[in-house]
Parts: structure tokens; sequence; C-alpha cells
């Protein structure tokens, strides 16, 4: 279903590949997103766990296609610092924002059905 990008922050061609374009399926895997990025977030503030948290972040974004995000992670895990984790909150807040519009256009789609 993934045909329409709010910023470009999610290529969902690569969660369509991934799923087979099965809606339930990516609905499913977007909605662990949102939840795990919520759970590891809190922890970018924590010098300790910061570099954790960037890891777990980005195989998740790589996953369904945030590149930006993805690399944004890298770049903290090599660089942990302020500058670098605003910078993926900054692109966390992107790809989240792609992944609403899609859920949101999942379910417009499903009430004209």
């Amino acid at each position: 279903m993934s045909r329409r990008d709010l910023t470009g922050a999610v290529d969902f061609s690569v969660l369509d590949r991934a799923t087979g374009g099965d809606d339930a399926v990516a609905e499913e895997i977007l909605g662990l997103f949102v939840e795990q990025t919520a759970l590891w977030s809190r922890l970018l503030d924590a010098p300790d766990a910061r570099i954790d948290a960037c890891h777990t972040i980005r195989g998740a974004a790589a996953s369904l296609g945030a590149h930006e995000l993805a690399a944004a992670c890298a770049a903290a895990e090599a660089d942990p610092t302020d500058r670098r984790t605003e910078g993926v909150r900054d692109a966390l807040d992107r790809a989240l924002g792609d992944v609403a519009a899609w859920r949101h256009e999942l379910i417009l789609r499903s009430l004209k059905n």
C-alpha cells in the first residue's frame, strides 16, 4: 500500500518488499517500530545507554526503509555526542511522521471498503 510518503524519511517500498505488500503485516511491523523507538529513544539522554539505543533504533529503521534515521544512528554510534543525538531525534521525528501518515492512510482506506 505504500504509495504516499509524507517527507520521504521512510522508503516504504522497503516495507512493501519485506511484507509482500500485505498491509496487515506492514501495520504490525510499523506498530512495533513505533513502540520500540518510544522505548529506546528515552535512552538517548543516558550517556551509558546512548550507543545501544542508537544501535537498536538503527536496526529497526533500516528494516523498514528509514535510511536517514539509520544513518543518523550510525553517526551517533560512532560519535555519541549531544549534537549527534539531536540528529537522531530529528530524523526519528520525520520517520515517525511518515509512519503516522501511512497508518492514517491505511485507516482511511479500510473505512472506504
